[in-house]
């Protein structure tokens, strides 16, 4: 298999009987046929999506994730697949690359608890299976011990009982041994036949399973069930999404208790059957940075910060809605609020949610500060849950993609009134509600953060955060364009002058507009209020985009190589945008070229993506330009753009646009 491929040959050992879920990003097939023709009972998927569901409900005792040619998705699609793994006491065993070998502990971190190197042959892979299933045998072993924890259950079919903990005893108000038909009435009506389906697929051959369920009050649950084929004894764990309840906090305010992504689609789907879309809303908050802290902490304090960050906004939803909200986990660190509000009333809560997740969270003995970004959305006349959904998902996406920008309303960006702004522009520069937010820069060789790119924030009274493409949009609108740079760039460099010791190193990009290029004189105004506010030009770069500089290029370059003799460094921002690109690259003295973050994020797609990617930076890189890629989001990008020879990033894999005390608490990591 040096060539990556798969050679088959006829079966010579014996049947595993047993189920085997495969994840292979490109040899799924190969795999699969493999493995079945050795009598493994295959699930395989090509995709990560739903991987983690698919492999939970398989009962399979073994996991495959094939990362080679696909190292991003493959320690994300383990970090996804070993906490099932853990749960359930199965083996996860990755194949790796040779390359690839150094990224071993990350998969380990991840949950992976086998691993095979290319090239292997079709023996070593099936006795990689073979020893991965072993493993997970003897995981089972002691499996009935596990009932002695504190939520659990046994059904011993001798006589036809369910045997509780003394814990799960008292949760419930129940005697210790209890009917089934007792047990299965606690369960929400239209869960009860999806259960009892789970419980009687177990089999000799598929004795593990695991479901999820909804307990009236208490919450939402997992139950880890094993079967004891030859007493026919069926022991479960009972584990809790989110806090459980003491005996006396049994009713709670809030509507239901914490959820998953499946019970939020029958609640949203149920408010709206029974009529009650009427300011019905769906926020949907996503912790950044998150992948950072399982790549730097491991898995173990991953978990602790994501239970950390539930009970704040389970708190914050708690204290602020009077009426109930619904909580629930959607998936990864993404959570979801539903409750029936007003607008102003949500963009509080949002707001709060925010400040309760911006503040900083505590893994082993390092400080971490995350921050969130929120999508929301209204119901509407036709909504389904589906349709709801997607729309608060895709506010949350523009959130995202939004530098510095927390929350998104579904539907209602573009209608922003720019003639009301504008009119509220002149009042919010004198009355302070413009800040300045700094998005950190990374080498990628080190690691290190060596810069940050300054970006002007609008917190408006009404319409919450606006970023600087609409700030600029209504400034246009009021013909105050020029006071306005004036005013980001005089708090920008009053900001920086008077960072601490611990900022002292960094480099400060500040963006210039086409209005400060086309100003007679600007260049010695501009220097001016550099040395004016102490910081040291020999620190500062200056970003000027495309769309800035297409009326007169010759103005442009006289400009910036006087401000590039003068000390400063001078980069072209959002690069492969506009139609000018290669005239910007052959007439201006530049310093840096930034990659806009729409090509940045398209290096992981297909091949013709990454040739466009590889050719810029080679381009740039011929022409003595550092590289600079915006809106990283994952590792694979990274890895991708690192292949490539980009020197820095910046995007939210390392942290969004941060106030100066969040940027001293990362710094300080």
């Amino acid at each position: 298999m040096g060539d990556g491929t798969i050679r088959r040959k006829r079966r010579s050992l014996p049947v595993a009987q047993a189920p085997l879920y495969v994840l292979s990003f490109h040899q799924r097939d190969e795999l699969a046929m493999l493995a079945a023709e050795d009598g493994w009972q295959v699930i395989a998927a090509r995709r990560a999506v739903g991987a983690e569901q698919r492999f939970a409900s398989s009962g399979a005792a073994v996991a495959v994730v094939d990362a080679r040619g696909a190292l991003g998705d493959g320690v994300g699609a383990t970090g996804a697949l070993g906490a099932v793994a853990a749960e359930q006491g199965a083996a996860l065993l990755v194949l790796v690359a040779p390359s690839d070998l150094g990224a071993l502990p990350r998969f380990f971190e991840a949950g992976a608890t086998h691993f095979l190197c290319s090239p292997f042959g079709r023996t070593e892979f099936l006795q990689a299976l073979r020893f991965a299933g072993r493993y997970a045998e003897r995981l089972a072993g002691s499996w009935g011990a596990a009932t002695a924890r504190t939520l659990g259950w046994r059904f011993d079919p001798s006589n036809g009982k369910v045997h509780l903990t003394a814990e799960l005893s008292r949760l419930l108000a129940f005697e210790e041994a209890v009917s089934t038909r007792t047990l299965l009435r606690q369960l929400p009506q239209d869960e009860r036949a999806a259960v009892v389906s789970r419980l009687r697929g177990l089999t000799a051959a598929r004795r593990r399973a695991v479901f999820a369920h909804d307990l009236p009050g208490l919450g939402r649950f997992v139950q880890h069930v094993q079967l004891d084929p030859q007493s026919g004894r069926v022991e479960a764990i009972a584990e809790p999404l989110g806090t459980v309840p003491d005996a006396g906090e049994l009713l709670r305010d809030a509507m239901v208790g914490i959820s998953d992504i499946g019970g939020a689609r029958r609640w949203l789907g149920r408010e709206l059957e029974e009529g009650r879309r009427t300011d019905l809303q769906v926020m949907l908050v996503s912790l950044n940075r998150f992948e950072m802290v399982n790549t730097s902490y491991g898995r173990r304090a991953g978990d602790a910060l994501l239970r950390a960050a539930l009970g704040r906004i389970d708190l914050v939803a708690r204290q602020e809605t009077p009426h109930g909200a619904f909580l629930a986990r959607t998936a990864g660190s993404e959570y979801l609020i539903a409750l029936h509000a007003t607008a102003a009333q949500v963009a509080d809560l949002a707001r709060s949610v925010a400040a309760a997740l911006a503040r900083p969270f505590v893994a082993g003995d390092s400080i971490i500060v995350l921050g969130s970004r929120i999508g929301v959305a209204m119901a509407q006349q036709d909504d389904t849950a589906s349709t709801l959904l997607r729309r608060a998902s895709e506010a949350l996406a523009e959130a995202r993609d939004a530098d510095g920008v927390t929350m998104r309303v579904a539907g209602t960006i573009p209608d922003l009134p720019l003639d009301r702004l504008a009119a509220d522009l002149r009042q919010a520069i004198g009355g302070g509600e413009i800040q300045v937010l700094f998005q950190p820069q990374v080498t990628i060789a080190t690691r290190a953060i060596t810069g940050v790119e300054a970006l002007a924030r609008w917190s408006h009274p009404e319409f919450g955060t606006i970023g600087a493409e609409a700030l600029f949009a209504a400034a246009q609108r009021a013909d105050i364009e020029v006071p306005l740079s004036d005013h980001i760039q005089r708090i920008v460099l009053e900001q920086a002058a008077a960072w601490p010791r611990l900022l002292a190193g960094l480099r400060l990009s500040l963006n210039l507009t086409a209005g400060d290029i086309a100003r007679p004189g600007f260049a010695d105004l501009f220097l001016d209020r550099v040395d004016a506010s102490g910081f040291p030009r020999n620190r500062l770069t200056l970003e000027i985009t495309e769309s800035g500089l297409i009326d007169d290029l010759g103005v442009a370059a006289g400009l910036l190589n006087t401000l590039r003799q003068a000390g400063c460094r001078v980069a072209i921002d959002d690069f492969g945008t506009g139609y000018s690109s290669l005239a910007y690259l052959k007439s201006l003295p530049l310093d840096y070229l930034k990659i806009d973050k729409k090509l940045a994020q398209d290096i992981g797609g297909t091949a013709r993506d990454r040739v466009v990617v590889r050719g810029v930076i080679e381009m740039a890189r011929s022409l003595g330009l550092a590289v600079i890629a915006e809106g990283v989001e994952t590792d694979e990008q990274l890895d991708l753009l690192a292949k490539e020879g980009c020197q820095l990033f910046q995007g939210f894999l390392c942290a969004g646009p941060l106030a100066v005390a969040e940027l001293v608490e990362l710094m300080g990591e």
